[in-house]
């Protein structure tokens, strides 16, 4: 079935139908809507299904202006990753490394003919952003986007309200101010970056569920994508488990890694695989002790320690390593001393993560 998701998905997304552009309000970008079907797994909508906990609503916005001198996109102007390709080719790597409990229903892309405004109010036209890039320098300070805007102009609150979106992502270039995960809502609290306060440019309604914004730079690869992943689920498994005491901590044991758990390294985090000395060494080629194969038996955590390497996770390429650290997140029905076995739930839902 996974294969199946991963196929559909990055079909529909190669093939989705270009709408014509929208008429802009006089001070905003243009915008251009491509409304993405659910794709039909066998005879069963496997995504798209409303009641379906595992299915996650999906509202994509892509900032990526026409370059007058080219013609083209940003995106494709600079040589970066075409967002479609990318949004596509994360949405089938979540499906596929979650066994099905976090599927994405990409319920509309809305691409942008602009750049979205800081919460200063300055906003880059292409052509500034296009001379800074080309000197490294010169980007506005102080770096940091207008989520109060970007949730009103495209009516984000409102739809989480009414249950037709769980969470949206923004994609855009470079130093536009977008934190990689950003939770608002009632009882919001940090997902790698501190919960959304209201600013001076609040039009929305009061969030009644939290929800997730992500922020993807589209000059960077899928691995990247799934890096914000996860350490949005740092945070919300950090959330679930504080105040367990080491001894029952679930959660500090998944995440050991050699150096810091000497012989006894699991899975290790986003940033340290159980071989890693420092951050982002996952190519690190030193033979340690692991119990990750414990993990795919959760909650038996039965199997045997045993020595592993590096090219368990990919020798050192971030989307392999991030792919099996994902794969051994706990994902199945039950309970553990209260709290949920399928971790999963927690990624794709804040609203189940207890704040009291």
């Amino acid at each position: 079935m996974i294969d199946a998701i991963r196929t559909a998905m990055a079909t529909i997304w190669r093939g989705a139908p270009r709408a014509g552009a929208n008429v802009p309000a006089p001070d905003a970008p243009a915008r251009q809507r491509v409304t993405v079907p659910a794709p039909v797994i066998g005879n069963t909508l496997a995504v798209g299904t409303p009641r379906d906990p595992r299915v996650v609503r999906t509202l994509v916005v892509t900032f990526d202006p026409l370059v007058p001198a080219s013609g083209r996109r940003l995106s494709a102007h600079l040589g970066w990753f075409d967002p479609e390709r990318s949004v596509a080719a994360y949405a089938a790597d979540v499906a596929e490394a979650s066994h099905g409990e976090m599927v994405h229903h990409l319920v509309e892309h809305v691409v942008v003919d602009g750049l979205p405004a800081q919460a200063d109010g300055f906003r880059y036209d292409v052509d500034h952003f296009l001379a800074c890039w080309a000197r490294r320098s010169g980007f506005h300070q102080p770096d940091a986007t207008d989520y109060d805007a970007i949730l009103a102009d495209f009516d984000i609150v409102s739809r989480v309200n009414a249950g037709d979106l769980d969470e949206a992502w923004i994609l855009a270039p470079p130093y536009m101010g977008f934190h990689e995960s950003h939770m608002v809502g009632p009882g919001a609290f940090w997902c790698n970056s501190p919960p959304h306060r209201p600013g001076r440019s609040w039009r929305n309604p009061a969030p009644t569920r939290r929800f997730v914004v992500m922020g993807f730079n589209y000059e960077r690869e899928v691995g990247c994508m799934l890096e914000n992943l996860g350490h949005r689920t740092e945070s919300m498994m950090e959330m679930v488990y504080r105040g367990v005491p080491e001894a029952r901590n679930l959660w500090t044991r998944f995440t050991r890694y050699d150096k810091v758990a000497p012989g006894r390294s699991a899975l290790g985090n986003v940033h340290f695989a159980p071989s890693s000395e420092r951050d982002y060494d996952w190519g690190n080629r030193r033979p340690v002790h692991s119990e990750c194969d414990a993990w795919r038996d959760f909650p038996a955590l039965e199997a045997p320690s045993r020595v592993v390497t590096c090219d368990e996770w990919g020798g050192g390429d971030m989307r392999l390593h991030h792919l099996w650290w994902f794969r051994h997140l706990p994902h199945v029905a039950g309970d553990v001393d209260g709290i949920l076995a399928n971790w999963w739930a927690y990624v794709r839902d804040p609203n189940l993560v207890d704040c009291g």
